[in-house]
């Protein structure tokens, strides 16, 4: 996430946002590169999300996946399933009840939390959907141990309604260097750690690729040696969160490579904030570049 765009608020503009366009943001089918119109190879499922395109509105966003070739759009709540499933697409990561800073970590919140997982997990199954994110919370001076201990007694209490509705929780991995200071779910070994705790089939991480190359890089090994623990990836430039192309430092395609080799089916969500004044043209661009 962009540190100067909360998702949240991009998600009230997106929401907010009745017109397919708005006429300075028109990019119909015409103005993309004959490539980018090409069909695409099927070994990545594709998806976006919503609070990255603001400006296009919802629908528009949805129209232009339905178009491309990308198969979801994510990190919207209930009041917006519907208008996904309008275009027979799919939600890969729904958004839940907890926050990035007040989380898991705290024994505090966990009534709450059970309380609110508990309603959600069931709308979100009944829409066919398969996954819902959930945060570790800041530390505010609490040991990183502490935080795992109580993250794991929180979450095992989760997991049957979660495995009752095969609906699963995903912890999103997040840099705190530059983005989200003091977040505890910061390296994909302590998030590792908490899944093999918890010991469920429908607790993951969001191994999310720009946030993990801030805090310790090593990408490609990572997805490799744990991947089993990983239930959905992002993507974003970095340095920066702009777009994925050459302006970057990190090498897609042969990240999205190393994702196809371990046989994941699951979805790569493109979550980075656009810098072209054509936003779309962006996202088709990121998508043949990670359609290996």
């Amino acid at each position: 996430m962009n540190k100067q765009i909360s998702r949240r608020s991009a998600l009230k503009t997106v929401a907010g946002t009745a017109t397919i366009l708005g006429a300075s943001m028109m990019f119909p089918l015409s103005m993309l590169a004959d490539d980018s119109r090409a069909r695409l190879k099927g070994n990545i499922h594709h998806s976006v999300s919503a609070w990255c395109y603001g400006s296009v509105g919802l629908e528009g966003l949805c129209r232009f996946c339905k178009e491309i070739g990308i198969e979801s759009v994510e990190l919207i709540g209930p009041k917006n399933f519907d208008l996904i499933k309008k275009y027979d697409l799919t939600c890969a990561m729904c958004e839940g009840p907890s926050s990035i800073p007040n989380g898991w970590n705290r024994v505090e919140n966990h009534e709450k939390y059970l309380k609110a997982f508990e309603e959600a997990i069931p709308v979100v199954a009944k829409y066919g959907f398969q996954n819902i994110i959930t945060f570790s919370g800041n530390r505010a001076g609490m040991s990183d141990e502490e935080g795992l201990e109580n993250c794991v007694k929180g979450l095992k209490k989760l997991m049957p309604i979660a495995e009752k509705h095969k609906v699963t929780v995903v912890m999103e991995l997040l840099n705190s260097k530059r983005d989200h200071k003091d977040y505890m779910c910061d390296h994909s070994a302590w998030g590792v750690e908490m899944c093999k705790r918890i010991g469920s089939e429908r607790m993951k991480l969001l191994y999310d690729i720009y946030h993990m190359q801030i805090m310790e890089g090593d990408v490609i090994n990572t997805i490799r040696e744990n991947h089993q623990y990983f239930g959905h990836y992002h993507t974003g430039g970095c340095p920066g969160r702009n777009e994925i192309d050459d302006s970057q430092e990190l090498n897609y395609p042969a990240i999205m490579k190393a994702i196809v080799a371990t046989g994941y089916k699951g979805y790569v969500g493109q979550e980075f904030v656009p810098t072209n004044p054509l936003p779309l043209r962006s996202l088709a661009q990121s998508i043949q570049i990670c359609d290996v």
